[in-house]
């Protein structure tokens, strides 16, 4: 949602435009083609992972199109006291820079923040893709990953360009290698002297059968991946007019259709996506069988979507790798 304002006659002339038989739209595009999405991960050094996402970026202007910037920062957590998930858990906020916005007043850019961070924590937040290797110390601490999310800029299509970020961070973040440790004092038996002996240290790393707290380890990657990184979902936005739907809308599409239907999926492995989550924008109404019809078209959707975006993640991969272990070796 970008706050366009359009006239009556340029909403019926948008619409006119996609329902026709060659379905027209202002850039040329299919009705189920995406804009140019262009994508770059490792973008905050002091973030555990981050990346940055345009979708319909104008090179010729070198600018425009919808922009997030998505960063990951992991944070312990003492789960000994309180209510706490005891392997690790997630945490989502989106903030929207004035720039993105600029006919919003500051309350209805807070209401647009709030609507955005509840969605997509709701979602994100869930125990059934909360990452495995969160835990660091049964029982007593854990991983607390906080997604920050900024939307730089709203041409369209903000709700899919957020959850592709947000995958993107997760996929470039990397846990920090631990072991856990234990402090274990000498015990001395009553009248016993005190004589010259090899000394044990106490923070014995060898053989822990209590562990009570833990320490990094050093090695060149920083970390390892999250697990069920794969499982991140997607959300694809199904903008509903008439009997027809289209994808990617720009922010003049936005404002001349009536009904969005997001849909977000978790795409495991070479999998069917399952369903995470659903919200319907907008004014009227859609029955169940067109609901059912939308959720089947999604799912193919997403799983196109998927691919493309994967391909990327697995290039900018390659590329970081390779940067961190020549930066690693030129340190040692």
């Amino acid at each position: 949602m970008a706050f366009k304002s359009l006239s009556k006659s340029e909403k019926a002339y948008i619409q006119a435009s996609l329902q026709s038989n060659s379905s027209l739209r202002g850039d040329g595009r299919s009705l189920q083609e995406y804009r140019t999405i262009s994508l770059e991960t490792g973008v905050a050094p002091l973030a555990n992972g981050s990346a940055r996402l345009n979708i319909g970026k104008n090179d010729a202007e070198a600018g425009g199109g919808t922009e997030i910037l998505a960063a990951v920062k992991l944070e312990v957590e003492d789960i000994e006291h309180g209510e706490r998930v005891d392997q690790g858990r997630v945490t989502c906020s989106v903030s929207c820079s004035p720039a993105a916005y600029p006919l919003a007043s500051s309350g209805g850019l807070d209401d647009l923040q709030h609507d955005y961070s509840t969605f997509l924590d709701d979602i994100l937040s869930h125990p059934s893709i909360t990452p495995a290797n969160l835990g660091i110390v049964r029982g007593k601490k854990a991983w607390l990953l906080a997604l920050d999310l900024v939307v730089l800029s709203d041409s369209g299509n903000v709700y899919d360009a957020m959850f592709m970020a947000a995958r993107a961070a997760i996929w470039d973040t990397k846990v920090p290698r631990t072991r856990s440790v234990e402090y274990r004092a000498q015990k001395k038996q009553e009248g016993d002297m005190d004589v010259d002996e090899e000394k044990q240290s106490g923070l014995d790393t060898r053989q822990v059968k209590a562990a009570t707290d833990f320490e990094l380890e050093d090695y060149w990657d920083e970390g390892i991946p999250l697990v069920g990184r794969e499982a991140w979902p997607i959300c694809v936005t199904l903008n509903l007019l008439s009997s027809l739907h289209f994808l990617d809308a720009t922010s003049q599409e936005e404002a001349a259709t009536p009904l969005r239907l997001l849909l977000v999926y978790s795409v495991a492995s070479k999998s069917t996506p399952a369903l995470q989550g659903m919200q319907l924008l907008g004014s009227g109404e859609v029955d169940v069988a067109q609901i059912k019809k939308l959720i089947q078209d999604g799912e193919k959707h997403a799983s196109q979507l998927l691919a493309a975006i994967n391909l990327k993640l697995r290039d900018e991969e390659v590329r970081l790798t390779d940067k961190a272990r020549l930066k690693f070796a030129s340190v040692r």
